[in-house]
């Protein structure tokens, strides 16, 4: 089982560098997209927990 995750993973690092080195522009949007997203998330659990507070 954990060789299948050390292969998993192996294969996961890859396949991001293989991304990242053909199509930099691709990886730099979906980058972004996720910051966005995280940003997204945060800013959402900062409002509601400003919501409970009052």
């Amino acid at each position: 089982m954990v060789q299948t995750k050390k292969i998993a993973l192996y294969m996961l690092v890859v396949f991001v560098l293989y991304t990242i080195i053909t199509s930099p522009e691709r990886a730099a949007d979906l980058v972004q997209i996720g910051f966005e997203g995280v940003s997204s998330a945060a800013q959402g659990v900062g409002e509601f927990m400003s919501q409970l507070i009052q």
